[in-house]
């Protein structure tokens, strides 16, 4: 499965640029519990557009002119079905089931449905009514497989989430952040998402460069979950790069090796301390393994 494998290897390699660290605030984020995160979230996303962690993916993804991801880019399908399963964690409607004596791995362990109360968001609501559904549990890597389609079982292909870019492009354009084109090549027409906002883009860009640069800390378990879950999957998705390009040299190096150190990480070891989120460690595994 091309979005679950080839990740191991770590780090996507720099494409040169002469621009220097793009400048500019950013909202702090707290090391705090669930639900002082959330309050702060939601104090934040009343002044500013709220974007899902699967929209930021895509919005790292996209091209800002062009408005389409890269081509050669076949890891962020499978990445925006992980967003989905941590989305879905991170709003109390799934969790991983316990590990049980044995202490089985994270990646052996089933997705079960905590609360099968709706979202309100059509790809979250979606995905959770299969899992919802589904007798007996699937592990999450399997649960990746199914939504994006990408399993040989001809009964589990049901389950697959279609047109999860054009649907997250078309909340980027409600949004106001991105915008709708018609653009010809050659042989057939597509639909394009240009991006009309810039100012967002360049504070999601300046946030997950801060995350990692002015306030990094060497205890994943003081990041903000999202932030720590958006930093992964970005990196699972190929999109990483994209913010860290604009990066003067030495920051650029820093901010990889930092990124270098949470990819080493022991996720079993991470989602046994205390107040931790096992259903994200579950899906930072299952990419990284």
């Amino acid at each position: 499965m091309s979005g679950l494998t080839q990740r191991t290897s770590g780090i996507v390699q720099r494409r040169k640029t002469g621009k220097d660290s793009a400048e500019g605030g950013m909202n702090e984020y707290d090391d705090n519990s669930n639900a002082q995160e959330d309050v702060d979230e939601d104090e934040r996303d009343s002044k500013e557009t709220r974007l899902t962690l699967m929209e930021e993916i895509l919005l790292l993804g996209l091209k800002d002119r062009e408005g389409y991801t890269s081509f050669w880019n076949d890891c962020i399908s499978s990445g925006l079905r992980g967003c989905i399963l941590i989305e879905l964690a991170i709003k109390g409607r799934l969790e991983v089931e316990k590990a049980g004596m044995r202490r089985r791995s994270l990646l052996n362990r089933k997705v079960l449905c905590k609360n099968a109360a709706p979202c309100g968001d059509v790809l979250l609501d979606e995905a959770l009514k299969h899992i919802k559904e589904t007798e007996p549990a699937e592990t999450i890597q399997a649960w990746i497989e199914y939504l994006s389609g990408e399993t040989w079982n001809p009964l589990k292909l049901k389950y697959q989430l279609r047109n999860v870019r054009e649907r997250l492009a078309k909340n980027l354009v409600e949004k106001g952040v991105c915008t709708t084109e018609k653009q010809n090549f050659l042989l057939f027409d597509m639909t394009t998402h240009p991006l009309v906002d810039s100012v967002i883009k360049t504070k999601l860009i300046k946030k997950v460069q801060d995350a990692v640069l002015s306030q990094w800390t060497n205890d994943p378990h003081r990041m903000n979950k999202r932030m720590l879950s958006l930093l992964y999957l970005a990196h699972a998705s190929d999109v990483l790069e994209n913010a860290f390009a604009p990066l003067s040299d030495d920051d650029y190096d820093l901010a990889m090796k930092r990124v270098r150190e949470l990819l080493d990480l022991d996720f079993d070891a991470e989602s046994m301390k205390e107040g931790t989120n096992e259903m994200m460690w579950a899906v930072i595994a299952a990419f990284s393994k």
